[in-house]
């Protein structure tokens, strides 16, 4: 029996609507983290089309190798008051943001809202157990994108 797998744009959609229903208003920050290979590039343009799509501004910007501190100063800061270099001064913009570490520690607070991108290919990420402090059991959302085409959203639910 063939198993059903939701289109891209349809989880793209979705998760547009949720964010922008929890923040559709005001200055936002949103990550893009996941494992290496997983596709954070490419998810965050098309998660970033699917607000424009809805109306809403965005602003993309892709970071690796940052720390905590200059991504601050260089990016977060700067788009908080405004100065976003996007050709933007929307009140309303959003800043979506893909690379590592993102959902570490030291920079888990910037963000209103972050996705998680799982993406080895045939690896059961669904119900594993997840140290409190990963950045992945910190995500807002977290997407299995194994399948680039038909990424499948997972509920890691401890409960």
């Amino acid at each position: 029996m063939a198993r059903w797998t939701p289109q891209k744009t349809d989880v793209l959609d979705s998760l547009a609507e949720e964010f922008l229903h929890n923040y559709g208003t005001g200055r936002t920050l949103l990550a893009v983290d996941g494992i290496d290979g997983a596709g954070k590039t490419q998810f965050a343009d098309a998660l970033a089309d699917a607000l424009r799509g809805k109306g809403h501004t965005v602003i993309r910007a892709s970071i690796d190798g940052v720390t905590g501190a200059e991504l601050r100063q260089t990016l977060v800061e700067p788009f908080r008051r405004g100065e976003t270099g996007g050709g933007t001064d929307s009140p309303g913009a959003t800043l979506i943001v893909d690379g590592s570490a993102l959902g570490d520690p030291g920079t888990r607070g910037l963000w209103n809202w972050s996705v998680w991108l799982d993406g080895t290919a045939g690896a059961n990420t669904e119900g594993r157990n997840e140290p409190a402090g990963s950045a992945r059991a910190h995500a807002s959302a977290i997407v299995d994108n194994s399948d680039w085409d038909h990424p499948r959203r997972v509920f890691a639910d401890s409960c």
